[in-house]
């Protein structure tokens, strides 16, 4: 089974540290949800797992190999991200972007394999691309996009997913789909999948555990219910929002 870890991560830019120290473990068939406020260190956290921000402190273990010591083809056959903008200066269609993901994979004259094509039409299928793989990537819709962006991360075949808001720009059905969509593929195919959602009743109904990060530190770590309390949300969130009581998964509505 995938392990992904963080032991006493610490990390940031410049002179400032955006999180103080950091321990998480995440195992294959898990869908975690990374919540917090904004500027709480979760795009940081997840660059981090990613191996794209070296720690100051602490290290980041997959399987019990510091992430830090794979090289990056190494590194993309292992973790794949979806990141929260992605922008090509070329005009790719969304086939040749998805096949972007098979890069790690890709022998030195740099054609395509047969294991290629399938693992990249398999992607499209996935991420319910397949309608538009050969319209040009520029001309989708922002939704389209992204769904276009995850099946990039998945023709990757990854160990890992990690996906910083995954669900931006989608509506309220396509969010669902994508949720559940990654659901299975942490289960059926035993994969660590992290997102940063900022939905926190998408968290709530669509994922197995809700860790909640603020100030740079996880604050509660566990499944749904016993993470996203009223006293959590008070302490995190500020005023304002109400968790409904007696509802299994909980759900968490604006006050007027």
């Amino acid at each position: 089974m995938t392990v992904l870890a963080a032991t006493s991560l610490v990390a940031g830019y410049g002179a400032a540290d955006v999180l103080g120290g950091i321990d998480l473990e995440c195992r294959g068939g898990e869908r975690v949800a990374l919540v917090g406020p904004n500027a709480a260190g979760k795009t940081t956290l997840v660059r981090c797992l990613a191996g794209l921000l070296r720690p100051r402190h602490g290290d980041v273990l997959l399987d019990g190999a510091s992430v830090g010591m794979l090289d990056a083809r190494a590194r993309a056959r292992r973790i794949a991200v979806v990141p929260q903008t992605f922008v090509t200066p070329f005009a790719f269609t969304v086939r040749e972007i998805v096949g972007l993901g098979r890069t790690a994979y890709i022998g030195p004259f740099g054609g395509l394999s047969s294991d290629d094509r399938r693992a990249i039409d398999k992607a499209l299928a996935e991420a319910g691309c397949t309608a538009v793989a050969e319209r040009p990537f520029a001309e989708l819709s922002g939704g389209e996009r992204q769904r276009a962006v995850l099946a990039m991360a998945l023709a990757q075949e990854a160990d890992v997913l990690l996906l910083d808001e995954p669900t931006v720009h989608l509506d309220p059905v396509h969010q669902r789909e994508t949720l559940a969509r990654l659901g299975r593929i942490a289960r059926d195919r035993g994969r660590v999948c992290i997102a940063v959602l900022h939905d926190l009743n998408l968290a709530s109904a669509l994922c197995d555990r809700v860790v909640v990060v603020d100030r740079g530190r996880i604050v509660a770590d566990g499944t749904p219910a016993a993470v996203l309390t009223q006293h959590t949300i008070d302490r995190v969130f500020g005023p304002g929002l109400r968790v409904l009581a007696g509802r299994t998964p909980p759900a968490i509505v604006p006050l007027a």
